[in-house]
Parts: C-alpha cells; sequence; structure tokens
C-alpha cells in the first residue's frame, strides 16, 4: 500500500464532501448533502424472522483477544475468531452485513473485514504501524480509524470505494486521538483526545474548515473519558468516564441538540454499545480482576444482570442482525477450539516436609531477596515469565522486587498478613518505572484502586504490544513539592509515546491477581503496592500460611530484627536498688493505761538486688 499522506484541512473537506456527495447521487442510502437540519440515515438490516439483538465482544482469553458473538437467554458466549493473535474492537457495518476490526494475524496491525454470513475475512489496511479501533460512513463509502504514526495516534479515513486512494489525515495534533465513531448523519466524528491535558470527548465537524472544527464535548478537568458511541439516531453520544478525585465514574449520555446540557449519568461501567432501537445500552463492569457484561436503560435501571466474561473486554457492540443457522464452518471450528492452558502443575520431590505440608522451590536465573515460589505456583510463574519475554522481547521477571519472604522477615508497615508470607506472591520490580520501561495506569474499582501495569515493547516497529490510549500515574509526582500532586499521590502524565504490552492482561491469564492499595497509599508511597502479584487460588491468607506453617506459628511469629548498618556497643546492665529499711512505727499516745504491745516489723534479708538486662 503506497505510503500516508497528509493534507490540509481545506483539502480533506473538499475531498471528503466530494466524495461522500457523489456516493449520495450514486445510491439512495448515501450520505446526505450538510443541511440547518442534518436528517439522519438509519442502517438497512436485513429482513429476516432470524434477526435478532446479538451482542459481539472482542475477549481475551490466555493471552489472545478473539471475537465473540451472545444472545442474553438464547446463546451463550460463542467464539468465531481464534488463532494465536488478537481481534479487537469490532464495528459493523451500516448494512449489518460486515464487521471491521483490528487484528495483528499478520504479525502488523491493520484493519480487516470479516463476512458474517461467510465468516471470510479480507485486509484492508497494510502498513507496519498500529491500526484499529475502526468504525464506518453510513453510505458504506469510508473507514475512519486510529493509526500510530510520528510516535503518535492520529485518526485517519480509508476510502472503501477507491482502496488504492492514500489515507486521508483527519488530525494532525501532538496531542493522542483515538477511538473514533462517525455520526450517522455523516457529518460529524466524535473521538477521544487529550489535546486538552486529559483524555476528553471530541467532535471534528467535517463542514467546517477554520478553527472551530474541532470541540471539546466532554471538557472534564478531573476525568478521563473513553469509548464514545453515536445513538442510531444521531441524537445521542455515550462513553465512559473514570474520576480522578471527585464525580462518578462510569457511564454517561449526552444530548447533541442541547451543547449547554451537561452529560447525564447512567451507571457504572465502560465500553457502552447502543441496542439498535436506541432505547438500552450495553456495558462492562469492571471488577478488580474480572470484568461483568450488564445493561440499563436511559434512566440508570439495570436490565441484564451481571454476567461474568471469560476475559478482558476489547470492543463491543449490540446490533440487531441476521445470524446464518447453521452457523459457517469457520464459525464453528472457531467455537470448538478448547484454548490450551499456558501452563502444567509439576510437584517438586522434597524430603524430611513435616505433616504433608507444601513448600517453596527455587527459582531458576531470578533475582530476588528469596528467589522461591510455593511449589503449586512456580510453573505459572515460569509460564508468565516466558509469555512476557514473547511479547515484550525482554525479560521483565529476571529481577524482581520480592518473592516468597519467610515468616521471620519483616515487610513495611501494612504488610503484616500480605501474600508475599506465603509463597504464592511476587512483586515486580518497581524500578523499570524510573527507567522509562513501566508505566502504571490508575484504575477505580468501587472504593478501592488498582493499578494496571505495561510494559515497553523491545521492537518498536509495530511488531509487539500497542501504543497506549489511557493516560499514565506517575506516583513520583508527589515529591515535586507540589501540594495537589502530594495529596493525590501523584498525578496524570503525558502518554509516552511507542508500543507498550499490557503486563497486568497477562498476569490475569495465568491467574495472577492484582492487589488494591492500602486506603493510605496517596501519602504512603509503599501502601500502592502496585507492583504486586498473586495467584490466590480460591484460599484465604491464613488457610495459605497452612500449607507452610503449623498453626502455632501463626499465632506467636517469631521476627528476627535486622542488623543496624553499624554496629554499636551494647550497653552493660545496670542493678536495679535492693528494698530498703521499713522504719519501726511509733507509738501513739492513748488514753488507756496499757499500751498496746509494739509490732515488731522483720529485718530485711541479705538476698542480693535483682539484675534486670536491658536491651
Amino acid at each position: 500500500m503506497p505510503a500516508r499522506s497528509s493534507v490540509s484541512s481545506l483539502t480533506l473537506t473538499i475531498f471528503l464532501g466530494g466524495l461522500l456527495l457523489t456516493g449520495c447521487l450514486q445510491a439512495a442510502t448515501g450520505t446526505p448533502a450538510p443541511t440547518d437540519t442534518p436528517q439522519p440515515i438509519l442502517p438497512t438490516l436485513p429482513v429476516s424472522n432470524s434477526t435478532r439483538d446479538v451482542i459481539i465482544l472482542a475477549i481475551e482469553e490466555n493471552g489472545f483477544s478473539h471475537l465473540f458473538i451472545t444472545v442474553p437467554g438464547e446463546m451463550a458466549f460463542t467464539r468465531i475468531t481464534s488463532g494465536e493473535w488478537n481481534d479487537i474492537t469490532p464495528s459493523l457495518s451500516p448494512d449489518g452485513t460486515r464487521l471491521a476490526f483490528a487484528s495483528d494475524r499478520d504479525g502488523f496491525w491493520d484493519i480487516y473485514l470479516l463476512d458474517l454470513q461467510t465468516g471470510g475475512t479480507q485486509r484492508l489496511t497494510e502498513t507496519p504501524q498500529y491500526d484499529g479501533s475502526p468504525t464506518w460512513s453510513p453510505d458504506l463509502a469510508w473507514i475512519v480509524y486510529e493509526t500510530y504514526e510520528g510516535d503518535n495516534l492520529e485518526i485517519a479515513i480509508y476510502s472503501l470505494s477507491d482502496p488504492t486512494q492514500e489515507p486521508i489525515n483527519l488530525t494532525e495534533h501532538p496531542a493522542a486521538d483515538t477511538t473514533p465513531a462517525w455520526s450517522p448523519n455523516g457529518r460529524q466524528i466524535v473521538f477521544i483526545s487529550n489535546r486538552s491535558g486529559n483524555n476528553d470527548v471530541w467532535l471534528a465537524d467535517l463542514d467546517r474548515t477554520d478553527g472551530s472544527r474541532f470541540i471539546n464535548l466532554s471538557n472534564t478537568v478531573k476525568s478521563a473519558e473513553s469509548h464514545p458511541v453515536w445513538r442510531v439516531d444521531g441524537t445521542q453520544i455515550a462513553w465512559a468516564s473514570e474520576a480522578q478525585d471527585f464525580g462518578q465514574s462510569g457511564i454517561y449520555t449526552w444530548n447533541t441538540g442541547q451543547l449547554d446540557r451537561s452529560a447525564k449519568w447512567i451507571g457504572d461501567g465502560d465500553w457502552p454499545a447502543w441496542s439498535a432501537r436506541g432505547e438500552e445500552l450495553v456495558a462492562i463492569l469492571n471488577g478488580p480482576n474480572g470484568q461483568y457484561l450488564t445493561s440499563y436503560d436511559l434512566n440508570g435501571r439495570l436490565l441484564l444482570p451481571p454476567a461474568a466474561l471469560p476475559g478482558y473486554t476489547r470492543g463491543l457492540i449490540w446490533p440487531n442482525i441476521h445470524l446464518p443457522d447453521p452457523l459457517p464452518d469457520v464459525y464453528q471450528q472457531a467455537a470448538a477450539v478448547t484454548p490450551t492452558p499456558g501452563w502444567a502443575l509439576a510437584i517438586t520431590p522434597a524430603d524430611n516436609v513435616p505433616n504433608q505440608r507444601w513448600y517453596v522451590v527455587q527459582l531458576a536465573n531470578v533475582q530476588a531477596p528469596y528467589p522461591q515460589m510455593h511449589d503449586l505456583v512456580d510453573e505459572s510463574f515460569v509460564a508468565l515469565r516466558a509469555r512476557v519475554i514473547e511479547a515484550a522481547g525482554w525479560d521483565a521477571l529476571a529481577s524482581l522486587e520480592n518473592a516468597f519472604v519467610p515468616i521471620t522477615t519483616s515487610l513495611d508497615p501494612g504488610y503484616g498478613e500480605d501474600w508475599l508470607y506465603t509463597g504464592r506472591a511476587f512483586m515486580i520490580n518497581s524500578l523499570m518505572v524510573n527507567a522509562g520501561w513501566m508505566v502504571a495506569m490508575r484504575e477505580q474499582v468501587g472504593s478501592e484502586t488498582y493499578w494496571r501495569l505495561y510494559l515497553r515493547a523491545q521492537q518498536q516497529d509495530g511488531s509487539q504490544g500497542e501504543p497506549l490510549q489511557n493516560t499514565p500515574w506517575d506516583l513520583n509526582a508527589r515529591f515535586d513539592l507540589d501540594p495537589r500532586s502530594y495529596e493525590a499521590g501523584g498525578k496524570y502524565v503525558p502518554i509516552p509515546p511507542g508500543y507498550w504490552v499490557d503486563f497486568t492482561s497477562l498476569a490475569s491469564a495465568y491467574r495472577w491477581q492484582r492487589l488494591p492499595a492500602l486506603p493510605n497509599w496517596p501519602t504512603y508511597y509503599a501502601g500502592t503496592r502496585f507492583t504486586e502479584f498473586v495467584l490466590i487460588n480460591g484460599l484465604d491468607w491464613y488457610s495459605a500460611m497452612l500449607e507452610l506453617y503449623p498453626a502455632e506459628v501463626l499465632v506467636t511469629p517469631t521476627r528476627v530484627l535486622p542488623p543496624t548498618a553499624t554496629a554499636s556497643r551494647t550497653p552493660i546492665p545496670s542493678s536495679t536498688p535492693g528494698p530498703s529499711r521499713t522504719p519501726r512505727n511509733t507509738l501513739t499516745p492513748s488514753i488507756t493505761t496499757t499500751p498496746p504491745p509494739p509490732t515488731s516489723t522483720p529485718t530485711p534479708s541479705n538476698t542480693p538486688p535483682t539484675v534486670i538486662p536491658t536491651f
């Protein structure tokens, strides 16, 4: 494919306007010319008694993302793509026959089309840089998508009617512009940009060429928005928001005809998607270490009880489409695939283990204070380590901040009952943040703070990882003498360039879970606990400890104090003075003639004084 070229805003408007108007003259369902009151064009869906509301998702499993379909109450999650690659961000064509999605199945991220009736795929873009998040124009003539150019994400437009035409850049800004969505009337594109300092929802008006083409719709200072999507009639836009210090995180809707009105909160969730009728929203609820599918009406009433998903979501739509019955062979073959577990348990024989308890084993070629791990989880760690090397190109788990910690070793305050003592946890080396090879994303789940870690890919040619779309959290900003950053425990920082690998997602594929930060983490750096992962396997901490130690050890554990940095002289024990002599009672005059007999106090014995040593 020829290399992309950048065009001026005027050239882009003239080019798009001309071709879109040409499409209107050639097809009855084309995008209309701009009018004072734009008339939305609704997608034409196949007429069939078997059309139904089908939820189409991209879900991660075993470290790879595939496309799934489900009909709540009728069809369970059914895989329709498979392979050792990723298929993400599906988007349905307005005529309901094809899916556009992003995939790295050929080694680099490109845009593909999937024929829903046959299961056949077609590759659209063919570039080494990342291409993702495609959506369609209403007349089927264009696809708008995000692309990585010049160490930055931009919005580009691809011509379906003339594939030889070079893609056109809609945005050319130093900020990251991502996740575009074409309006039903064809004259506007909504997208996410951090050009205002944090992720906001922006609108691009294709009928304008001046400085007012781009408008900030959400304009929030302490929140980060994501995944905007149009209602089918164009009257509303839904998006997800992650609040930092105040406000509510979750799904918001905004009326396009009331620019002066703020967005309306609907409910908790991420990845909103409209139903074909535009009367309900389906969304993803984020848990500490998993996600759930649910839906709301426009008043925020819960319609679908949260259903657990098999992995993290990488895209979601909810159209009304015709599904072939039976499903094509390519779908049935994908659905029949049984994902191979990423690791297998192997018991290491050990002698002299009392009472059939478990034990820790040595980790090969790992640097840590105690490079050991529980024998039931070490194979999972080794498999995760190999997968990280494959995905990121370097060994991020060769040096750990901590692995197994003996019960006689003290950790930082707040870590008294930490999973590191069980041998089922590890802490990735936090020094990689300072070196620029790891970043942390802050995620709020209810009242608790969690972290998502990303590792920088060794190869920066597009063959490993993806560009970041959300702003990282700089924990070290609390030391910048800025009172606001100190009180918040850090601050959002600009998105770093390059390609990154989601370490948290990979760890989840091997059953390693992240832990919440301690409540005082903004003022206590060690309380962030952003580098710790644990393989719980359904146990509580006390039960996990009983696998290694007898119960009496957990009642009164013996702690070994660490040596001081420099040796000091031990003070000589001092003597405690012995008891003093008690004086005899004096005689008190009495009115009686016979004085009472005097009482005598026994003479103290010559017992030596007690010596109490001091430490």
